[in-house]
């Protein structure tokens, strides 16, 4: 396992490093990750693996691509619940969210304190 707090570029990252992910929010970061064939993948062997995801606001974008989203409820910024429900996921209107399925997923719509707040101890291994 690599040392917590490692990022590395994602054309060299092997998902098994690592104990979790969290997708960064904004507009630009998810929308090129998810035209990334390489960081589609690297998303789809977390959930592969069970391993635990955070996802903060447009984050979600590349849950859809991954095609993870089906059969699950999670929350994102408000303008992705159209392609979440295409997806085949249950969108809802919340600032957080957990699901407790294969592949652990702490949701947040946006970045704020309370949001980091529940991501933080979603994602971290002791």
């Amino acid at each position: 396992m690599r040392p917590h707090g490692h990022a590395a570029r994602h054309q060299q990252a092997d998902a098994g490093d690592y104990d979790g992910l969290v997708l960064p929010g904004g507009v630009a970061n998810p929308d090129q990750l998810r035209t990334d064939p390489r960081a589609v993948r690297f998303v789809q062997d977390f959930f592969a693996a069970g391993k635990p995801v955070g996802v903060i606001c447009h984050g979600a974008w590349t849950l859809v691509e991954a095609d993870v989203v089906h059969g699950r409820r999670l929350t994102s910024w408000p303008s992705l619940q159209t392609d979440i429900r295409n997806a085949g996921g249950e969108w809802v209107d919340a600032l957080s969210g957990r699901e407790h399925e294969a592949g652990d997923i702490t949701v947040a719509q946006l970045l704020q304190q309370s949001s980091v707040a529940l991501l933080v101890p979603a994602v971290s291994v002791s």
